[in-house]
């Protein structure tokens, strides 16, 4: 489905028989909230169909608005660190977002994060399910709180429910944890460590479910 000539928004073009490659085709196109105008580019999940876990954050940062992967900046790089020291094989893993545009306010030559509301999460959750009907995953991963919610409710307490297995349909198995960029903004040495090792003690308990 190809973007009127005026941007006028209209709903997710996901199509009707869902395949990894056809998403990644079908989510440049994607129109249906504002954030898309902004952002360099829309950024699709990657990992491979039936990939044993999945994992979903919030939404593209800085670097991976520009290169069009998720999880590969600063973040990224500490997650798929806990992942190894958790003992995740990173292969069985597919990593997504549950908005596909980065969200952010231009200061300076700079563009900030700013969270997503709850109507970009909407428009966004559509390419979610479909991401989830393709790969099937065995164990889900909320990484923070708006991940979290927006697949499992606003009944689930990151800080409350992390590192636990919570009753749902999405998957076998369904946990949430924390998101690795509240890692990095920890603060001083000993803070950003807790804060790490917790990590990992939830990753871990994904590593024993996966066997």
């Amino acid at each position: 489905m190809a973007p009127s000539a005026t941007g006028d928004r209209g709903p997710a073009p996901v199509p009707a028989r869902p395949s990894l490659a056809a998403l990644r085709r079908a989510l440049p196109d994607c129109r249906a909230c504002e954030l898309w105008e902004p952002a360099t580019q829309a950024v699709p999940g990657a990992g491979r169909a039936r990939a044993r876990a999945m994992l979903v954050g919030e939404q593209p940062g800085d670097r991976e608005d520009r290169e069009g992967r998720p999880f590969v900046g600063p973040a990224g790089a500490l997650l798929d660190r806990a992942l190894a020291e958790a003992g995740v094989d990173r292969d069985a893993v597919y990593v997504t977002n549950a908005v596909k545009h980065f969200r952010f306010e231009e200061r300076g030559t700079r563009r900030i994060h700013q969270r997503p509301g709850a109507e970009h999460v909407r428009a966004c959750r559509p390419w979610l399910e479909a991401e989830l009907a393709v790969v099937r995953p065995e164990v889900l991963v909320c990484l923070g709180a708006t991940a979290s919610q927006a697949l499992l409710g606003r009944g689930v307490r990151v800080t409350a429910d992390r590192g636990r297995w919570l009753d749902s349909p999405l998957a076998d198995r369904v946990t949430v944890t924390v998101h690795p960029s509240s890692v990095l903004r920890a603060r001083g040495e000993d803070e950003r460590h807790a804060a790490y090792a917790a990590l990992v003690d939830d990753l871990a308990t994904v590593a024993d479910a996966l066997g």
